[in-house]
């Protein structure tokens, strides 16, 4: 089966490089699958995991937004973070998801309310990608 070259990467460097056979992850516009031989395209991303499927194997890795870039043999994800499932401290993303509820709780005037959802959204995000790792 043909297959394409992905590419993550974050300011902090590269997070996956790799040969699949087809991508599926959450854009602005909706969810997007990629198969070999795609149409070039730049799309913005959620917050959401990157499903990278291999013949029966399929790796997860969770990004928050970012840029994806699809040419026909090859996938690059320019991401804000991004963590492989297997990498995830899970008990970290849970205490960052009750730290984002507290604040979005407390009604606070000093809280950034916005910010506290996006946290919430990305420490959400990586518990579902470790729990669904297998």
């Amino acid at each position: 089966m043909k297959t394409l070259k992905v590419s993550i990467v974050t300011p902090d460097g590269p997070v996956y490089d790799s040969n699949v056979e087809m991508v599926s992850t959450k854009a602005q516009s909706g969810e997007l699958g990629i198969l070999p031989g795609h149409i070039p395209m730049v799309a913005p991303l959620q917050i959401g995991a990157v499903r990278l499927k291999n013949g029966n194997n399929t790796e997860l890795v969770a990004v928050s937004g970012g840029f994806l870039e699809v040419r026909p043999e090859q996938v690059t994800i320019l991401a804000q973070s991004a963590e492989k499932a297997e990498s995830i401290d899970i008990e970290r993303a849970k205490e960052a998801k009750s730290r984002a509820e507290g604040r979005i709780q407390s009604n606070q005037p000093e809280v950034d309310r916005v910010r506290a959802e996006l946290a919430l959204r990305r420490a959400i995000n990586r518990i579902n990608v470790f729990e669904h790792r297998f």
